[in-house]
Formats: C-alpha cells, structure tokens, sequence
C-alpha cells in the first residue's frame, strides 16, 4: 500500500532526494498530454521512475505553466484517483502538486504522504487547516502572481532576499496554526514569476534559505531559463542543462531536486556525490 507511516519530519529521507514528476494533465509545458488520460502508462511511469532513485514521485493534474488557467478541484480529483489506486500496493512515496483543499484533502484521505503547493498554502484558505489537521509533509513554494500572470513583467528589489522574506513568513504562519517546522519544505520557485535573471540570482544566493532551516526543493527541470542560457532548445531538448543546474543547486545546498528525467538526474546524483565524499 501507499505508505501511510511516513514520518512527520523530511528528515527521513537521504538527502538529495530525487523526486520525480509525473504530469496528468494535457498542457503541462514541457510534456503535456503524455500522460492525460492514460492512466496504464502513468502508473508505469511511476513505477519505473522509483527503479530509476526517484525516492518521491510528485504528481501534477493540475498545468502551473504560464498562462495556464485554473483547473476546479472535482476535474484535479478525476484525474487522480485512478493513478492513486493504481498505486496504493506499490510502496511509494506519493506527493501531490495542488493549491486547492478539496484535492488536498482527497489525497491526503487515500494515502498520499506530500502536499506541494505552488501558491504555499495562500491560494485556499482552507487548505492550511488540511494540512495542520494531517501529518503529511508540505511544500511551500513561491510564486510572484499566479500562473495567468505570473510572467508578465516579475519585479523584486532583491529576488533571494524577496523570497526568504516570503517563505519565512509562511513557515511562521503554518507554526502558529500548529504545523510543526520538521514538516515544511520550502521551494523559492524558479521560473515562478520570475525572470532568468531573478532565476540566477536565486540559485547563486540558494544557501541563504539554509537559515530557515527547513530542507530545500529546487524544480529546474527542463526550465525555460536554461534554454535563454543556451541555444533557445525545445523543453525536451534541456535535459543536460538541467543537469548541470541541479548539480549546481546541490553545491548551494539544496536538499531535494524536482525532475522529469530521473535516471539521468539518478546518474549525475552518484556521481556528484562520490566526488564530494569525503576521504
């Protein structure tokens, strides 16, 4: 089954994590429609994504791209809860990409052991008494806007700084309602109402969210800024700039990497960590 026993705190895990995504939508940026009602191929990706090291597998029924619209909680559910229960006996660790309560709740109900919140916990507000009434892990990530408008004309005085403020005030919000620190993560949410250059500067200036002390999530993968830093590639075609994106965000301390290509990330994870082992 699903595991239910997972512990209150991300500290369970060795970190980095990989965690892998798995898309059910059918306008998600960069594999859209993959697998959108094809629920067979995306319990199997699952499952060959947690062969690969993917120790948490993160699914989106929801588009967060720019420009997206909402989608409602009913259609989220929908399109879940089949690949939930198609899951339920295989032993992973489940994650739910949602900013809406209903969906929260429904997976929380069948399993899942992760929400992550593109909108940390701002978009419903409901979905922070969710949280603090489960024992589920949280993700809070941000995001300048929302997904409609979040990439019309993204301004900070300072982006690294704008965003520890941000997420530093979320994780005094959810300990006030009793949501105990051990359980957040936090994810200062690249490409999220950003340009390439708060990008940059955020990955440059990562180790400043060490001081909030809670495990950091960084979602490179296949990102739009690393396509403007090279030669302006289709999403599929930035597998190797993602690579070495990710294996710069561990050297600024991050703790979990977001991927769509998990034997690759997998690979480069083993290297990067022999070369760093100390003697």
């Amino acid at each position: 089954m699903i595991k239910q026993n997972l512990s209150k705190s991300i500290n369970k895990f060795k970190t980095p994590v990989i965690m892998g995504i798995l898309n059910i939508t059918p306008d998600s940026f960069s594999d859209g429609g993959k697998h959108f009602s094809k629920i067979k191929l995306a319990i199997k990706s699952a499952i060959e994504m947690k062969k690969m090291g993917a120790e948490i597998i993160d699914i989106g029924a929801e588009s967060t791209r720019p420009g997206a619209r909402p989608v409602k909680p009913e259609i989220e559910i929908r399109r879940l809860k089949p690949i939930i229960q198609g899951l339920k006996r295989k032993k992973i660790t489940l994650s739910v990409d949602t900013r809406n309560s209903l969906t929260m709740k429904f997976a929380l109900d069948n399993g899942v052991n992760i929400i992550n919140d593109v909108s940390a916990l701002n978009h419903d507000h409901e979905s922070i008494n969710i949280v603090k009434n489960s024992k589920c892990l949280i993700i809070l990530m941000h995001m300048q806007g929302n997904p409609q408008n979040m990439q019309i004309k993204p301004k900070y005085k300072f982006a690294p700084r704008d965003i520890y403020n941000f997420l530093k005030k979320q994780i005094i919000k959810c300990k006030k309602e009793g949501i105990d620190k051990n359980r957040i993560i936090i994810d200062p949410g690249i490409g999220f109402g950003k340009t390439s250059k708060h990008n940059i500067e955020i990955l440059q200036n990562l180790r400043i969210f060490k001081k909030l002390k809670c495990k950091i999530l960084v979602g490179l993968s296949r990102k739009r800024f690393i396509a403007e830093l090279s030669k302006k590639e289709d999403p599929i075609n930035r597998i190797s700039g993602t690579i070495a994106a990710n294996q710069f965000a561990l050297d600024q301390g991050a703790d979990i990497i977001r991927v769509h290509d998990v034997k690759e990330a997998m690979q480069a994870k083993l290297v990067w960590q022999a070369l760093n082992k100390k003697k």
